[in-house]
């Protein structure tokens, strides 16, 4: 017999009507968990699909596209597309358009559709076995029961008979009702620790779980005594964030307190829970020294800008005394302590400036300690510099026990030239083939902020000629590390705009050309806060892995504040990708800034042991009299990979009760870390109110040994550089010195 051929296929899918409804209040009907019903995505997305099945772009109900669901050619056996869904609230229904072209009879040939009940079991027949032609579209609609589950089972069946192929087309597959409107809401961290008097921060998100988006606004309970939470903004548009600060007073018991979060909208309220463990008056704050100078020309009384080192049970910190206003202070101070941080002497460094030990130089600044191990002697390296304001040249105090010092020898300059930013390291391992060895790193700007290096093999007594590396970089805040192998590797910026590296391995004698570590992003903090713009601050571990962390805005959309970053290499050439330290979440409004990082020289790899002090405001978006500067601690004791909950250490301290530099308020462009027996050791520049007339009351304090924790933040790592890092330096940038 003579049988039709006219095909048209089409699966009950959403229509453009249905479509539009999505988009409208709740109340109206809307398209509820089916994924794709009007196929006019060309494509059969959403739907699970067996024998033969496809979307195709004529004769549809409505829109562009049908399923047909079997073939022009005769097929053997069922075909069908089929979906899982949820049915809605309001009396929801199911309901789908179907043209059938079945030239046989329904004995062998058919369309069929079934619905499964997941949630109860059951099975209907929407569609019974139907074998017509040319009868066009037709509807059919399947009450449903709010909440349960229900797959969808579109079928066509061909018995392969030659000459009748039967398939069938759907198209405008809908399920209606009322959908509630509702979201979700979550914190990050969702945890924190804080000194009483500190603020902490959480990002609240909110994200529309059905319906449309409404206005939540946010609300916080169960804040311990004199505590205040504030929210910005204090409502969102579900799919939105704010910021939770939970401002604690220093009389706030120290304790745990899990914080209710409530968001409350027209149609639901959910919750998160916050908690935060307030330490009462935090890690125990140790004031290290105090400004002895009493001279009218600097400000007093100030101390700022310190370096650590630890050999043993002894570290030794440094830091510049007498801040003034136009670089450079009236001398260093020393630091030391024998029994891990426990308890400290200090006293000022002889022989440098005018003002202390009969020295001849008008100031002294960017104070930096080594150890000499082979030679058994501290150092301490300065920039000294003359009446002019101009750096001068690098001395290097020296010590055999880190408290009785003598006066410094002459480094590098003295010779017309003009220097800044020099740093010092020694070689420690008694394997390497240069062990003993000392390096300083600074740079002239007189010729353009070019890099230098000078060695010492004498316990710093003697230096040798400077030495530039290869093509002759420009940059400055340079940070020598020595690998176990005796390489050393030098990281140091270049005026700002990124990060590269050289290194020598043969002692000093010549150093190689620079490679890029990466390029620098970075947010200016607010308030004239002078801030090391991205100078590093690095680190090596056991085995002989960089660690090189600065501040950077990259991981935030629009650079409003900086993260603290970091980069690791084993070898000095090849870097990592910029590593994110998740200190909080990137939509947070903290800007973090002056990083220093430190290592547990006895661990190495995927054990390795880091902590991280740095300074932050809790509002970027500050002014020179609002911004609150405050400093936090977290570590890591998987390589990095992930972090601890951080925790507020000192702070908050308005910038007018820091030393007033013509490059901004400072607390310093650099701090450092030291890990002394498992736990990190820092000091740091402590904004006070002055009393007894003073203009300041700027000291160096330390929060003692804070443990190395791990936790469960996980570090986020930015793509991989695409390109090899060029063999050349970048083009130099107007020059900057900081001194």
């Amino acid at each position: 017999m003579i049988r039709s051929s006219l095909r048209r296929g089409l699966l009950a899918a959403t229509s453009v009507t249905a479509i539009a409804f999505a988009g409208v209040l709740f109340a109206q009907p809307a398209l509820a968990d089916v994924t794709n019903g009007g196929f006019e995505t060309g494509t059969l997305s959403g739907w699970t699909s067996a024998g033969t099945t496809a979307a195709v772009n004529s004769g549809a109900h409505s829109g562009t596209y049908a399923a047909r669901v079997g073939g022009t050619s005769p097929t053997n056996g069922n075909s069908s597309i089929a979906q899982t869904f949820t049915a809605p609230g309001g009396s929801p229904s199911l309901s789908f358009w179907y043209d059938v072209f079945c030239p046989d009879t329904v004995t062998y040939d058919w369309a069929t559709v079934t619905l499964k009940d997941n949630t109860s079991g059951t099975t209907t027949t929407p569609l019974a076995k139907t074998c017509t032609s040319g009868q066009g579209w037709k509807q059919k609609t399947s009450a449903l029961t709010t909440g349960h589950s229900y797959t969808l089972t579109l079928i066509s069946k061909d018995d392969n008979y030659a000459g009748d192929p039967t398939y069938t087309l759907y198209d405008d597959v809908v399920v209606s009702g009322t959908v509630a409107n509702d979201f979700s809401i979550s914190d990050s961290p969702a945890s924190t620790t804080v000194n009483a008097g500190a603020s902490a921060m959480s990002t609240i998100s909110t994200a529309v779980v059905s319906g449309t988006a409404e206005t939540v606004n946010l609300a916080a309970s169960g804040l311990p005594s004199g505590a205040s939470a504030t929210f910005s903004p204090a409502s969102v548009t579900a799919g939105s964030s704010s910021t939770l600060t939970v401002t604690t007073a220093t009389s706030t018991p120290s304790g745990t307190y899990p914080i209710t979060v409530t968001g409350t909208s027209p149609s639901a309220t959910h919750s998160a829970t916050f908690t935060l463990t307030v330490n009462g008056s935090g890690p125990t704050l140790t004031q290290v020294s105090t400004d002895p100078f009493t001279n009218t020309s600097s400000q007093h009384a100030t101390e700022l800008e310190p370096d650590t080192f630890a050999y043993g049970n002894t570290i030794v910190a440094s830091s510049q005394v007498g801040r003034f206003t136009d670089g450079g202070s009236s001398d260093i101070g020393w630091n030391t302590s024998t029994d891990g941080g426990a308890t400290w002497q200090h006293g000022m460094l002889p022989g440098i400036t005018v003002y202390q030990g009969g020295g001849s130089w008008a100031r002294v600044s960017d104070p930096a300690v080594a150890y000499d191990a082979r030679h058994g002697t501290w150092m301490v390296s300065g920039l000294v510099i003359d009446a002019n304001a101009n750096g001068a040249g690098v001395t290097v105090s020296r010590s055999s026990d880190g408290l009785s010092w003598q006066n410094p020898v002459l480094a590098v300059g003295n010779d017309g030239q003009g220097y800044d930013k020099e740093w010092i390291v020694c070689d420690n391992t008694a394997t390497s083939p240069h062990y003993g060895n000392c390096y300083v790193e600074v740079d002239i700007t007189s010729s353009g902020n070019a890099v230098v290096m000078s060695t010492s093999s004498d316990g710093g007594a003697t230096w040798s000629a400077p030495v530039a590396p290869s093509g002759g970089p420009s940059g400055l805040g340079g940070q020598p590390l020595v690998q176990p192998n005796g390489t050393v590797v030098v990281p140091y910026s270049t005026n700002g705009s990124s990060i590269r590296a050289f290194n020598s391995a043969n002692g000093g004698t010549s150093w190689s050309s620079t490679s890029l570590v990466a390029n620098v992003t970075s947010h200016g903090v607010a308030g004239g806060l002078r801030d090391g713009e991205g100078l590093p601050s690095a680190e090596i571990d056991a085995s002989g892995k960089i660690y090189i962390a600065w501040q950077d805005c990259r991981f935030r959309s629009g650079c409003p504040a900086n993260d603290i970053v970091y980069s690791t290499s084993t070898n000095g050439t090849s870097w990592s990708a910029v590593t994110r330290v998740p200190i909080d979440a990137t939509s947070s409004t903290a800007d973090h800034f002056i990083p220093g990082i430190g290592i547990d020289h006895g661990t190495s790899g995927t054990t390795a042991r880091i902590g991280l002090y740095y300074y932050f405001y809790p509002q970027a978006n500050c002014t020179a009299s609002t911004c609150q500067l405050e400093v936090g601690f977290l570590s890591s004791t998987d390589g990095g990979t992930t972090w601890s909950v951080p925790q507020t250490v000192a702070g908050p301290m308005s910038l007018s009760q820091i030393a007033s530099t013509t490059q901004g308020s400072m607390v310093g462009d650099y701090i450092s870390t030291s890990v002394v027996n498992g736990k990190s050791v820092a000091v740091f520049a402590v904004g006070k109110t002055p009393v007894n007339g003073q203009a300041f009351d700027e000291a160096l304090y330390t929060a003692g040994g804070l443990s190395l924790r791990g936790g469960t933040v996980q570090a986020e790592q930015a793509p991989a550089h695409s390109a090899p890092a060029p063999s050349t330096p970048p083009a130099r940038l107007p020059l900057r010195t900081a001194h």
